[in-house]
């Protein structure tokens, strides 16, 4: 794609159906398990610690998926990966209501983390494909925060149709929203990428990503290590915060309505966050975003009421918000060129072990030694990102590209 094209991409024309309307639907949909998919799982005799494996098994489906969802791109192409990506999520969430059982759930939400997989590897493959790099920090933080906008409602809406018709039907609302998603995107997603389309080229691709950890281990140990933190604390709190609600006795709702409330800071701050990436550089935003989620963890762990518990919870929202985008950015900046996808799927499989890594924590911890500490390690945790990128990654973010006559 030209110049001209990729920067007229990244003004919208290119990325609104394709890329941020079918996000917002499907993560309205997941939004809407959120607040209920613990206690569904509590329902059904499920432990603390089985919870937490529960909540934790879309993310394993994710991390086992990740490395043959890149190289699947290279065969295939973006759009038949985001398709099938798509379908599974349907598939298996709105099958979930028909099965009560903890065995049939936990492999339910495998099979959506597969699916998952397939669905945010071949959105992140889209957009660096169509986007330059002196735009990609605003157009990753605004598909992060569309992302966000898609859950800002749906843990209340979840909440609230949990209670009102049983949370089972909460899993089929979710899988018509993610059928929704598949429809949208077969009707306006384009192939951008190059399929493999000579035997041994999909050898090529590894061997660029092979080179390029060679050259450039120490900076991407340094940034997997950062992002696997990063992605530790995200996840745990989407745990952590509807277990707080449970000890504390508040309903599916109420807890929704904390959830939500951090969702609309979180969201709040994704244009901000593109705008500093991109103008002062990818640690400008990342480093202060773990640091503010580390400090509000810790006011979650001293949580006594609903309102103590909000505060902490929306503390980490703000803080969450001003790093949207900025594990995806990063990622993209270091993909070597020819060889996106499976990079991308590298990439995202270092993150996803600390995605997935972060509901399994919560609950072995929380089984064992109780809510409180389970909170001050996630701070820990998080601090430790923050730390991380402010001293051992480089950055990333490229000088802007001059303007030039013709495509």
């Amino acid at each position: 794609m030209s110049q001209k094209g990729r920067e007229a991409a990244a003004r919208g024309g290119a990325m609104l159906m394709p890329v941020y309307v079918p996000t917002a639907l499907l993560a309205f949909g997941q939004g809407l398990l959120v607040p209920t998919l613990p206690y569904y799982a509590n329902g059904l005799g499920a432990s603390v610690a089985l919870i937490g494996f529960v909540v934790a098994a879309a993310g394993i489906g994710t991390l086992v998926a990740d490395v043959p969802a890149g190289a699947l791109l290279g065969r295939v192409g973006r759009r038949p990966a985001m398709l099938l990506g798509a379908g599974l999520v349907a598939l298996s969430t709105f099958t979930a209501s028909f099965f009560p059982s903890i065995v049939a759930l936990i492999l339910l939400r495998l099979l959506a983390g597969v699916g998952t997989a397939l669905w945010g590897l071949s959105r992140h493959a889209y957009i660096t494909d169509v986007v330059t790099p002196s735009q990609r920090g605003r157009s990753l933080s605004v598909f992060g925060g569309i992302n966000r906008a898609g859950s800002l409602l749906a843990p209340v809406f979840g909440g609230v149709i949990g209670t009102a018709f049983g949370l089972g039907t909460v899993f089929a609302v979710s899988g018509l929203m993610a059928a929704l998603t598949a429809i949208i995107a077969f009707l306006y997603v384009p192939e951008t990428g190059q399929r493999t389309a000579v035997a041994g080229g999909h050898k090529v691709r590894w061997g660029l990503v092979a080179q390029l950890m060679r050259t450039h281990w120490r900076d991407l140990s340094a940034a997997g290590v950062a992002q696997i933190f990063a992605q530790m604390i995200r996840a745990g709190r989407q745990l952590l915060i509807p277990l707080y609600g449970l000890s504390l006795g508040l309903d599916p709702a109420v807890t929704g309505s904390i959830i939500s409330f951090a969702a609309l800071l979180d969201v709040a701050m994704f244009f901000p966050a593109g705008f500093m990436m991109d103008r002062f550089g990818r640690k400008v935003a990342a480093v202060p975003s773990f640091t503010v989620m580390a400090i509000g963890m810790l006011i979650v762990a001293w949580s006594y009421d609903f309102r103590s518990l909000l505060l902490g919870a929306a503390i980490i929202g703000f803080g969450n918000g001003l790093g949207s985008g900025t594990m995806m950015t990063l990622g993209a900046d270091l993909a070597p060129p020819g060889a996106v996808g499976e990079f991308l799927g590298f990439w995202r499989l270092i993150g996803d072990t600390g995605q997935s890594g972060g509901p399994l924590v919560v609950g072995a911890v929380a089984g064992a030694f109780g809510l409180f500490a389970t909170a001050l390690l996630l701070s820990g945790v998080g601090a430790a990102s923050a730390l991380t990128l402010a001293f051992l990654v480089r950055e990333t973010r490229a000088a802007p590209v001059p303007a030039t006559q013709g495509d």
